[in-house]
């Protein structure tokens, strides 16, 4: 039975756990390991404190946006999320939001994480959080993987979804496998940055307005807002609201190699700026995005990037596609035809 790590929990490494159990079953133990405490990379949902009694928020991700290309191409996909109520349509408009033609929006009415963890959960991964991995050394016929915290453990492959600056950073015998080509596509990847905020409110609270969301103009800190409880279609009568807040591209530049600490009141003085009724939160909290979304992917978006063929380490994520739902999906189902090949042939 083959030994695979997939490195990072978000949307691109579940899925690939997924499609590797249902491709290959009993030839494969997947392990998946993610530096963060919780899954879901930027599809992630976040809690309030225990203080609080609030709804929860995604701070990353707000809603998938499905092409016609896509709805039929990814169709498989869509049925399931829809069929297990992981996904539902967008039932209130968003204002601001550009519409394409034919294209259908959905909401997660769980939180985006549970798109993550439906499919960790379909792969029966081992899946261990607060695994920071720092070097891979080739051992022969495996991979010799170090973690920040000290030890190491082998794997018969290895597939890194994290994104490609932090693959760049890992120490070991990365840097000398890179051909030269391989070198110049990834260190010309580029990453948008922003911060986001949720705001935990009472039970009760009342908001003076009635979008769910909206995409702000009239701000060169703030870009978008919703009301998450709205926007799910979510009931929150036994817990308080929450408003998530995500600043622009520009802002989140200029301010990136601050501390959240110290941005977050600027965020929160545009916010009363712009909404001035705005009730008292009961918590506050702050997610800095350095790797926001891609802006320059991998040329030609070939989905994946082979390191070495034997043993098998694999580069996959949204940077060798694009950012959103189905260049997740397109980037794993390119890691799957990159591993099975290689990987179909061990006993089980």
């Amino acid at each position: 039975m083959a030994r695979v790590l997939i490195v990072g929990a978000g949307l691109t490494g579940s899925l690939c756990a997924c499609l590797l159990r249902r491709e290959l079953q009993s030839k494969v133990r997947l392990v998946v390991w993610d530096k963060a405490r919780g899954a879901g990379g930027r599809m992630s949902t976040s809690r309030p404190p225990p203080e609080a009694s609030s709804h929860s928020a995604d701070l990353g991700a707000q809603y998938i946006t499905a092409t016609p290309a896509y709805a039929q191409s990814h169709h498989s996909f869509y049925t399931e999320l829809l069929s297990a109520g992981v996904l539902q349509p967008l039932d209130c408009p968003i204002e601001g939001l550009r519409q394409r033609d034919g294209s259908t929006d959905y909401v997660t009415p769980r939180g985006t994480g549970s798109l993550v963890k439906h499919f960790l959960s379909q792969s029966g991964a081992d899946v261990f959080l607060e695994r920071h991995v720092t070097a891979l050394y080739r051992r022969g016929a495996s991979w010799e993987v170090e973690r920040k915290a000290g030890g190491s453990e082998t794997f018969d492959a290895v597939v890194l979804t994290m994104p490609v600056p932090q693959i760049l950073q890992l120490q070991g015998d990365l840097g000398n496998l890179l051909s030269t080509q391989q070198r110049q596509q990834l260190d010309a990847v580029r990453f948008s940055s922003r911060f986001a905020l949720a705001l935990f409110f009472p039970p009760g609270a009342v908001f003076s307005f009635s979008w769910a969301a909206k995409y702000v103009s009239d701000s060169s800190c703030i870009r978008y807002l919703a009301v998450d409880d709205r926007k799910r279609g979510a009931d929150t009568s036994a817990r308080g609201p929450a408003l998530v807040v995500h600043t622009s591209v520009p802002f989140g530049e200029e301010h990136l190699e601050q501390d959240k600490e110290d941005v977050q009141p600027i965020i929160l003085q545009e916010l009363h700026r712009l909404l001035p009724d705005l009730p008292q939160p009961v918590s506050i909290k702050c997610q800095k995005w350095r790797y926001s979304q891609v802006l320059t992917s991998v040329p030609d978006c070939p989905g994946h990037m082979t390191v070495l063929e034997q043993p098998p380490l694999v580069c996959g994520g949204d940077a060798f596609c694009h950012s959103n739902f189905d260049g997740c999906v397109e980037s794993a189902l390119s890691v799957l035809g990159a591993l099975k090949a290689s990987l179909a042939d061990t006993p089980s």
